[in-house]
């Protein structure tokens, strides 16, 4: 038997809200941290140092892609590839992304964010994500924690 066929097929459903308010950024300027490679830079990498970036790609546009492939110190890598399927300047982002642990597929997403003037002036960030977890990884946990460690990356990089 080959690598696919010993595999259990499964799939499993998650879903998260995570939100942020940036009393002194602008919509504008939390939009712009997503909208290219310098701005993700700043903050759109693995939660902490054991991991190193093997590439990085963008194309911010609707039906563009997003590409991140890193490689951990334990020699795993991951796989970040995204389609950008809405996006209103300084409103809305909205993609779907697949991930990959070292080649074997083991999720694919629905990411949205909407950037929103918070009341008393800067940003109420809304992320929101659909994910389905393939083939025995159904840990949608993990995927929101690891969101939430990017996030206070971001919220680091907004404020810094």
């Amino acid at each position: 038997m080959n690598a696919t066929t010993d595999l259990t097929r499964s799939v499993s459903h998650g879903v998260f809200t995570l939100e942020r308010t940036y009393p002194k950024v602008t919509p504008q300027r939390v939009f712009d941290a997503f909208a290219s490679v310098e701005g993700k830079n700043g903050w759109f990498t693995a939660p902490n140092e054991n991991w190193t970036i093997a590439e990085r790609a963008m194309d911010f546009q609707v039906g563009g892609r997003e590409r991140l492939v890193g490689k951990w110190a334990s020699g795993m890598v991951t796989d970040f590839d995204a389609t950008y399927f809405d996006i209103i300047p300084g409103e809305r982002i909205v993609y779907t992304y697949e991930m990959r642990l070292d080649g074997r597929k083991i999720s694919v997403s629905l990411a949205t964010f909407e950037f929103k003037p918070a009341a008393g002036g800067g940003t109420h960030l809304i992320h929101t994500e659909q994910g389905a977890f393939l083939d025995g990884y159904d840990d949608n946990g993990s995927r929101e924690e690891g969101s939430r460690e990017i996030m206070a990356k971001l919220t680091a990089y907004l404020e810094g």
